[in-house]
């Protein structure tokens, strides 16, 4: 199974930033595939194992819990590489979004994202793998970005979105109304971004139909190369997880990945893996989540993960990670 990947680029910068705080390089680089060899001989992406130590080191290094959000602010459009190139040439933003909804996974192949237009507004959800980065750090470098990349595209430094965060309002909670604005909300079910639906149709100055074609078969070409690597039972995970509440049957999520029933299964077998087996994993990080972050009763989160009944849930839940809900729930702290 090949190991997930992150821009190179977002690790230089932080290295770059915990290096400005006066911090050792070695220090930063220790645990990694880095350590010896040094930076010099970074490629063009590097694994998420790595980036996640290099995260961890950062915030132990730096003792700066909005480090996230600061790197967010950091990458524009030229740290995107070929895709942010690929932005400045499209139309109006909603081309961009198009583009960003084909190629994301070029950035983080590790999310899962939908889009939906709601009324006058443009919704963004987001549905994490199993993040190896502190999931605070995660949403706040993730959101702080796209935010500062919006900004930059539409020259609106001002610019606002609606903010939805997974997780309890942390100790630093007033940075990221510094950062976010207002209209900022903790404790919600999922992870959300908004914006009103008339930005989509916002001209941009540098567009560049002929520019965007070259780019997008650039992106195209890095992501086709990005999911040859990919395992079935990777592709099957990221799909079960952008179709949370959902949960097809084998048969339907084979045919939406391109297989025949009978191909779908032997490729897994291959793999040593079974599709009951992935499936019951989505479900478990979904239930986690929603016992973790929210205040639903079980027999909603029941019926959120695929369960008539809590008590069969419980029973489910038990045998997926070892824990009650009500162990799991009593531990999280609000």
């Amino acid at each position: 199974m090949p190991t997930p990947s992150t821009p190179a680029q977002y690790a230089l910068i932080l290295i770059d930033m915990v290096e400005e705080r006066g911090c050792d390089r070695r220090e930063v680089l220790a645990g990694t595939s880095l350590a010896d060899s040094g930076i010099d001989s970074i490629g063009a992406r590097i694994g998420d194992s790595d980036f996640s130590r290099l995260v961890n080191n950062a915030l132990a290094l730096t003792s700066d819990p909005a480090l996230g959000m600061q790197m967010g602010l950091r990458l524009n459009l030229s740290a995107h590489a070929v895709l942010g190139q690929a932005f400045l040439t499209c139309r109006d933003l909603a081309q961009v979004m198009d583009l960003f909804l084909k190629y994301y996974h070029l950035l983080a192949p590790a999310l899962e994202l939908q889009f939906e237009e709601i009324g006058d507004r443009c919704v963004m959800t987001t549905v994490s793998d199993d993040a190896l980065t502190p999931v605070e750090f995660g949403y706040e470098l993730l959101y702080a970005a796209i935010l500062n990349t919006l900004r930059g595209l539409l020259n609106r430094p001002q610019l606002q979105l609606r903010i939805e965060l997974p997780y309890p309002r942390p100790t630093h909670a007033a940075l990221y109304y510094q950062v976010f604005g207002e209209d900022l909300h903790f404790d919600c079910p999922r992870g959300r971004f908004s914006f009103p639906r008339e930005l989509l149709y916002t001209h941009l100055p540098s567009s560049n139909p002929a520019l965007r074609s070259l780019y997008e078969a650039e992106c195209a070409r890095l992501l086709a190369d990005l999911e040859e690597e990919d395992s079935v039972a990777e592709r099957t995970l990221r799909l079960l997880r952008k179709l949370e509440g959902q949960y097809p049957q084998m048969p339907q999520i084979a045919t939406m990945l391109n297989f025949s029933a009978r191909t779908y299964r032997r490729r897994l077998d291959e793999e040593g893996q079974s599709f009951q087996a992935l499936l019951d994993k989505v479900r478990a990080e979904h239930a986690t989540r929603y016992l973790q972050n929210t205040r639903l009763p079980l027999s909603s989160i029941a019926y959120m993960v695929g369960f008539n009944d809590a008590s069969n849930f419980r029973r489910a839940y038990r045998k997926w990670t070892g824990q009650s809900p009500r162990e799991v729930r009593n531990a999280t702290r609000y």
